[in-house]
C-alpha cells in the first residue's frame, strides 16, 4: 500500500507523505517511522494530530513542529497531486 504514498520529505527519521486516494479529505499529511507500524495523520489547517499509532506525546510534538516548518512544501505537494 505504501507504493501509493509519495514521500514529500524526510526529517529526523520520519517520512512525510500522502496516500493517493485521500483526495476527498481535508488537506493532511501522513507520518511514518520505521517498520514497526508507527504512523499518524496531521490536519494541515489546524496542525492537529487526527490519529496516531505508536508515537509518544513528545514525538507527536516534534512531528507537529516539523509539519509546521515544512507547511509550504506540504501544501505545494498536495496541490500538485490534486492536478494529476
Amino acid at each position: 500500500m505504501l507504493r501509493h504514498m509519495p514521500t514529500v520529505f524526510r526529517a529526523k527519521g520520519y517520512r512525510f507523505g500522502f496516500f493517493m486516494f485521500d483526495l476527498g479529505e481535508p488537506m493532511h499529511v501522513h507520518v511514518f517511522r520505521g517498520k514497526g507500524g508507527y504512523q499518524c495523520k496531521v490536519w494541515m489547517a489546524s496542525l492537529q494530530v487526527v490519529w496516531s499509532h505508536g508515537f509518544t506525546p513528545a514525538e507527536l510534538r516534534d512531528i507537529v513542529q516539523l509539519v509546521e516548518a515544512h507547511r509550504e512544501e506540504i501544501v505545494k505537494a498536495w496541490k500538485a497531486r490534486e492536478t494529476k
